[in-house]
């Protein structure tokens, strides 16, 4: 069992994605590429020829729904705890198991749609990253769109560093340099990106960006907060997120990216 396995088979992602701050990820996550997917059938391909490849599926928070709204969802992951998952909740979902940087069982210009929303969070190794995004662009059809969600640095910095005061020992271990940008040491597991991080693997790729926006925005640093809200101050939470996302004074502040890239 690698380290990555031992650490999702003891995470409950199922319940950090329920909770508020995982719902307004989700909910601004959803309408977005909502857009894409109605744009497709308003161009006039049936819902069950729309083809989605979700990448580092983990339990099937985007998949299963998808699938059962009627999308044709493929699904890679490469913990088997979450494939099991996967398996067990969505069975209209093909779900293989495998890695974001190796898509080989995958025609090239096959889907329209490619969501990365977990493996940017764990590839640490630039070549390695820099494989998975032309593999993505590979499968895409010519026009189709890549989803990626990225956790962000400051977000890190900000809570573990100064919040649960651990920021004296980072600087003093290396976590994180002159600069506060995480280094490699900061997390075996995780991955933290600054703006300029994403652009830069994106433009490397060849990607067009489409749209870059913050899914959840203050929703992480403000937990208590949302989860003392009533459900109509909450669903107006989330309205704003939506309306304030693309903001570019607001961008890379919150825990998560998503970049929108078109092949």
């Amino acid at each position: 069992m690698n380290q990555l396995e031992a650490y999702y088979n003891k995470f409950n992602e199922e319940k950090r994605l329920n909770s508020r701050h995982g719902q307004v990820e989700y909910a601004v996550t959803m309408h977005f590429l909502k857009q894409y997917l109605d744009a497709l059938e308003e161009s006039g391909m049936a819902r069950n020829e729309i083809k989605i490849l979700d990448v580092g599926a983990g339990t099937g928070r985007y998949a299963v729904p998808l699938s059962e709204e009627g999308y044709d969802v493929t699904a890679v992951e490469p913990v088997h705890h979450n494939l099991g998952r996967i398996r067990a909740n969505g069975p209209l979902v093909k779900a293989y198991e495998g890695r974001a940087e190796k898509l080989k069982r995958f025609s090239e210009d096959s889907y329209d749609i490619v969501l990365f929303f977990g493996p940017m969070y764990h590839l640490k190794d630039q070549d390695v990253r820099r494989q998975a995004m032309m593999e993505a662009k590979r499968v895409l059809k010519p026009g189709g769109h890549l989803f990626i969600s990225y956790i962000m640095n400051e977000y890190s910095v900000l809570m573990y560093g100064f919040k649960d005061h651990h920021i004296k020992e980072a600087v003093r271990t290396g976590m994180i340099d002159e600069t506060f940008h995480c280094t490699d040491t900061a997390n075996p597991l995780y991955d933290y990106a600054r703006l300029e991080d994403i652009y830069a693997l994106s433009d490397a790729a060849g990607f067009t960006r489409e749209k870059i926006l913050s899914q959840d925005g203050p929703a992480n640093h403000m937990r208590p907060v949302l989860n003392s809200m009533d459900e109509e101050e909450f669903a107006l939470f989330i309205q704003y997120q939506i309306s304030v996302c693309e903001r570019p004074e607001l961008l890379g502040a919150g825990c998560h990216t998503l970049d929108i890239l078109r092949k």
